[in-house]
């Protein structure tokens, strides 16, 4: 059967065996009764698919043969937290007298889906947002079996979560390359949507390379109108082969994602998903790598006195020492159009970038310096995460910083977050709080942590830390 006869058998199935299905169930069944589950079948689905079987003489090519393999290797995730009652009156006597048996703690429940990835070592691939917070996360398999889980790791950036299962006889998706996958690929979601249980949803690949959506980590997304709702998260996104191209982890709808879905879903690409998984099981966190500079945005004024022909880009504003950047030769007024071929269009762009690069990658980028085009080739280096106060200056001292959560930069947050603040310390004692998010200095403004620990290359002699703090912004002089 050749190609083009195939893609038009498939665009067949979908237009006459949804029509059939409808007819079928509309004459056959009272209004508002719910169709009986089909009765288990000993054997595998036959490859040919129902109502009808053939048209224009050539049989039409059903999903269940695939399905059949990947459907065992996804799973129901359920988490449970703990979560503590506001109770004014909880240490009141008089109170715990009368109502001795109020409870002071709520069970908050949550469902989601994973991925079986290593049937041998029992690893489940599924959203860090899943199992956030979970004091007990348990998994359920396609067979019924519910067993407790084990946390490997996670990566709120990137939203990767890793488990462990303690179970026999597991089936595994092998992970394909998704640097392969194009924009009209078909793809098939399966997931645990609204916890009603296993639900498979088929469509295509509408969109590669998604960013910009508000709101969440690094953006690499694949974008699919396959049907994404709540409780597909962390669930499987296959290709016709049956391998894992990405892990389901949003859906838009302006009216909340609970409204349901209109065909705008999105994964994490599986080579993304890929390394995150490696680095979790081998050293339980993800290490990152950054080129050490800071940028701003191209604005049409800077465009034209650069002459650089577009408007667009990331103005190179400060080059950190010993950074990946300085190594290439990177300098100040260096606009970066294009990185490993991806179009740059703001310092967002370049950011986003960067955070998916792993640790001693080789990029490309396209620069343009005094109105030229020039490629630099710069070897991307550790970022650290966080970073004691005490080494960057003794003002400091009782403090960690660390950088800001990805979702808070993707909604235009910039700075470095006060990760901890030590009781009785000299930054406590300064006013310095855990949660603060420290956006200047009296040093100057900074993007990251390499900028914050840049303007302590020479301590200034009076440290002037611009905070914000919840809804307001003031500044804290550090003694």
């Amino acid at each position: 059967m050749t190609p083009l006869r195939i893609l038009a058998a498939l665009v067949l199935a979908a237009a006459f065996g949804g029509f059939a299905a409808t007819a079928l169930r509309d004459a056959l069944l009272p209004v508002h009764a719910t169709p009986a589950a089909p009765a288990p079948s000993a054997a595998l689905a036959p490859a040919a698919a129902q109502l009808p079987a053939v048209v224009g003489g050539q049989p039409i090519p059903s999903l269940a043969p695939m399905l059949a393999r990947v459907t065992p290797a996804v799973v129901s995730v359920h988490t449970k937290q703990r979560v503590r009652i506001h109770n004014p009156f909880a240490n009141d006597p008089m109170f715990r007298r009368m109502f001795p048996n109020v409870p002071q703690e709520r069970i908050e429940q949550s469902l989601g889906s994973g991925v079986i990835v290593d049937a041998a070592r029992g690893l489940v691939l599924t959203n860090h947002h899943v199992i956030e917070g979970a004091d007990e996360v348990s998994v359920t398999l396609s067979d019924g079996r519910t067993m407790e889980a084990e946390f490997v790791g996670s990566d709120p950036d990137t939203d990767v979560a890793v488990m462990k299962i303690p179970a026999d006889g597991l089936q595994e998706i092998p992970l394909a390359d998704s640097g392969a996958l194009r924009v009209g690929d078909f793809v098939v979601a399966v997931g645990n949507p609204f916890g009603i249980g296993q639900t498979v949803t088929s469509g295509i690949v509408s969109a590669v390379g998604r960013s910009g959506l508000r709101g969440l980590g690094y953006q690499n997304f694949i974008q699919t109108d396959a049907s994404i709702n709540p409780g597909n998260s962390g669930g499987a996104l296959v290709n016709l082969d049956g391998q894992l191209v990405g892990i389901n982890t949003a859906s838009f709808n302006p009216r909340g994602s609970m409204a349901g879905n209109i065909g705008l879903g999105f994964a994490i690409p599986a080579n993304l998903a890929r390394n995150v998984l490696s680095q979790l099981v081998s050293t339980g966190e993800v290490r990152r790598g950054t080129l050490g500079l800071d940028t701003q945005a191209v604005t049409p004024r800077l465009a034209s006195g650069l002459e650089l022909g577009v408007q667009r880009g990331a103005l190179v504003t400060r080059v950190l020492a010993g950074s990946a950047a300085a190594a290439a030769g990177l300098k100040p007024g260096d606009v970066i159009v294009a990185a490993n071929g991806e179009r740059i269009e703001s310092p967002a762009d370049l950011h986003n970038f960067e955070g998916l690069q792993p640790v001693g990658s080789r990029v490309t980028l396209d620069v343009r310096r005094n109105g030229q085009a020039l490629e630099v080739t710069a070897e991307v280096r550790d970022q650290p995460r966080s970073h004691a106060g005490d080494q960057l200056d003794p003002r400091l001292t009782g403090a960690t910083f660390a950088e800001l959560p990805e979702r808070l930069r993707q909604s235009g947050a910039r700075g470095v977050l006060v990760e901890s603040v030590a009781r009785g310390s000299r930054a406590a004692r300064n006013g310095l709080r855990e949660g603060d998010v420290v956006v200047a200095t009296s040093a100057g403004g900074f993007d990251d942590l390499a900028g914050f620990r840049a303007g302590f290359t020479q301590p200034p002699a009076q440290l002037i830390l611009n905070v914000v703090r919840g809804n307001r912004q003031g500044v804290l002089p550090m003694q």
